[in-house]
């Protein structure tokens, strides 16, 4: 749970900043938003999920 809302936090800034610097316009943003939800919600999740958590756990502790 935490992992999530961290990557939340974190695809959120980016994507906060990406639309600052002009790189990304909102209608692109709303497009990847509208991608990641309708995403969410397929049989594909829980593959990204898991690739997601096996990532995290490679990473070694500091």
């Amino acid at each position: 749970m935490a992992v999530t809302i961290s990557l939340v936090l974190l695809f959120g800034l980016v994507l906060f900043f990406l639309l600052r610097s002009h790189t990304l316009g909102y209608g692109a943003a709303f497009v990847a938003v509208m991608f990641g939800f309708f995403l969410a919600s397929t049989g594909a999740s829980d593959p990204i999920n898991q690739l997601t958590r096996a990532v995290i756990d490679a990473i070694p502790d500091l």
